[in-house]
């Protein structure tokens, strides 16, 4: 989403492989984890002695949030719960930061999955406000990324038949309010756009500049006067639209062609303040998912230059809101749910009331053992964090559980001063011990 200022100038605007998955668990006893990490340790350590590693790049990213509400009459205690970073392909979470500053009264907050199996949600208890209070959460979500160029996609791919795709990816080929696939025109145009060679790859490189060039002039009439309209995938088909509408109308031709897509919410190097970027992944048969921004209008995607917030379903597609600055504008996954209807956000135009932006912290080059080591680690300990951030513990448990956290943001710290992946594995390792001392 671009805010008044970015409106104001076009050109900031125009101008912007081994993976370790870990899963734990929730009843395992910590004792039993450790087994099973300390022997993952090993073989790691063992591996590092006999191979020689090539280099890989490690990115330390922050995406921080001013999330203003308000209260147009007296409400007791409420929710509000805010999307967060799944632990998912070359990003891990590490750390929730709360800043001083925050108005709001949180009594209570923790991080706890979304019931789609994929996402996981921030989760804030707020207490009382008055009518026409406003309330501040300042925050921050740190995020360790693994960077991925897709380079390594076999040259050849062709175009899947749904047969053969893997179950779990079909449910990103249905049609729904906002990626109308069976629309005639979109699959006409599917159609132009691959051509008579069945090369998905050739296909997915004709998308990514054609959803971001079409009509151009219209989407800078739309910016101009700040009236934008639905962003569904046949509308921005016609008038061209913002990112959300471009990654739906992605979407409707990757699914026309029987290729899984779906949309990211998410946080890129854009370099201003924003509400929320949209982007489109979509399936590539014995490969994965391969990364599209839509504003750029670029695919492959590197893994490097943005958070991941949210991996969208065809429910959310469904499920769509208005935007917040733009009044026309509608068709937008949402990122944020409060449980009462007398609480809202508050958005005004990225400078003024909530806003968000991602960070680079730090870049790194070092060798791939180590890059791996520190990611699988990562995802050890946020683990652990998250399993034991809002819980009742008692006073010894919680001196360990805030001696871990400590740790953390220690880790995270050196990352930024030394650029030294040494440092940073001796604290998650020391935030790890003290994760293990705790005794439910």
């Amino acid at each position: 989403m671009n805010s008044d200022n970015t409106r104001s100038n076009l050109k900031k605007i125009i101008a912007f492989g081994i993976v370790f998955l870990f899963i734990l668990s929730t009843a395992s006893h910590a004792l039993s984890s450790d087994t099973y990490i300390s022997s993952e340790k090993e073989e790691i350590e063992i591996k590092d002695v006999q191979t020689v590693s090539d280099e890989k790049e490690l990115h330390l990213l922050r995406g921080e949030h001013y999330l203003y509400v308000n209260a147009s009459d007296d409400v007791d205690e409420f929710h509000i719960r805010f999307v967060f970073p799944p632990d998912y392909g070359y990003q891990v979470p590490i750390y929730l930061e709360i800043y001083n500053d925050t108005t709001a009264n949180i009594s209570h907050y923790q991080i706890e999955d979304d019931s789609d199996g994929l996402n996981k949600l921030i989760n804030f208890a707020i207490g009382p406000m008055t009518e026409n209070e406003s309330v501040l959460i300042h925050f921050s979500c740190w995020v360790l990324v693994k960077n991925h160029d897709f380079s390594d996609i076999p040259e050849e791919q062709k175009f899947p038949r749904r047969l053969k795709l893997p179950e779990e990816t079909k449910l990103w080929l249905s049609a729904t309010e906002v990626v109308q696939k069976n629309s005639i025109l979109i699959r006409f145009k599917a159609r132009q756009l691959r051509g008579i060679k069945n090369d998905m790859m050739r296909f997915a490189g004709r998308v990514a500049p054609f959803i971001k060039q079409h009509r151009f002039f219209l989407f800078l009439i739309q910016l101009r006067f700040g009236i934008f309209l639905s962003q569904d995938a046949r509308t921005t088909l016609f008038i061209n639209g913002e990112n959300v509408g471009r990654s739906h109308l992605a979407c409707a031709f990757f699914r026309s062609q029987n290729i899984p897509a779906r949309v990211l919410l998410a946080h890129n190097d854009q370099g201003f303040w924003t509400q929320m970027h949209y982007m489109v992944e979509y399936y590539t048969p014995g490969y994965g998912w391969v990364l599209l921004d839509s504003t750029k209008g670029k695919t492959p995607y590197e893994t490097k230059r943005q958070i991941i917030n949210r991996i969208c379903f065809p429910e959310d597609e469904d499920d769509t809101k208005t935007d917040y600055i733009f009044p026309y504008m509608k068709g937008e996954e949402r990122w944020l749910w409060i449980d009462t209807d007398e609480v809202f956000p508050y958005f005004v135009d990225c400078d003024r009331g909530s806003k968000s932006q991602m960070f680079i912290e730090s870049e790194i080059m070092t060798d791939s053992y180590k890059v791996d080591y520190s990611f699988l680690l990562t995802q050890i300990v946020f683990h652990q964090y998250e399993q034991y951030l809002g819980t009742n513990l008692s006073s010894e448990n919680q001196q360990h559980f805030e001696n871990a956290t400590i740790y953390q943001k220690q880790a995270m710290e050196k990352l930024i001063e030394t650029e030294d992946v040494n440092d940073y594995i001796y604290y998650m390792d020391s935030a790890f011990d003290e994760y293990k001392e705790i005794e439910l």
